[in-house]
């Protein structure tokens, strides 16, 4: 039986404690414990990234990630990333250009892209795509997804620099 441990960790800007098993996935207990359930599970072997977050400021697969290891860190997900009542521009793009048809991955790649473009604002397309072919589809939204991925690059949005 594994011992449980307090971890204090910030998720989307608030401060939380819990105590666990610190070598739960981190998926789990976000979903679990803390109800956010926009991060999803895909595979468990981090092949598809659906469940993708950013753990300071980088990309992250929370199935593989223990929980013990965000310890005194910040985890950002998809419900952390709107400004408010006011979309991010990566959600506003993959609206606009209707890049989902079941959804299932689309919080991942969306976090995938913050990711990038957080290291790299200026982040080309290639850039961008190398990182962004590992993200898996399973109903092949592929097209719509590189199309807000190119909306988002554009140089005409001003709200990304």
């Amino acid at each position: 039986m594994a011992t449980e441990t307090t971890i204090h960790f910030s998720v989307n800007g608030t401060a939380h404690t819990v105590t666990t098993d610190p070598k739960r996935s981190l998926l789990e207990v976000l979903r679990e414990d803390l109800q956010l359930t926009g991060t999803k599970y895909g595979c468990g072997e981090g092949q598809c990234r659906a469940c993708t977050v950013l753990i300071d400021g980088e990309s992250a697969n929370s199935c593989l990630t223990d929980v013990g290891d965000v310890d005194k860190r910040e985890v950002l997900t998809i419900e952390g990333l709107a400004h408010g009542d006011k979309l991010d521009p990566i959600q506003e793009a993959m609206m606009e250009e209707g890049a989902f048809q079941c959804g299932y991955c689309t919080a991942g790649m969306i976090m995938g892209l913050a990711g990038v473009l957080k290291k790299n604002p200026r982040a080309s397309e290639a850039e961008v795509m190398k990182e962004m072919q590992h993200h898996l589809c399973r109903c092949c939204s592929y097209v719509k997804y590189r199309s807000a991925i190119r909306r988002v690059l554009s140089p005409n949005r001003k709200d990304l620099k």
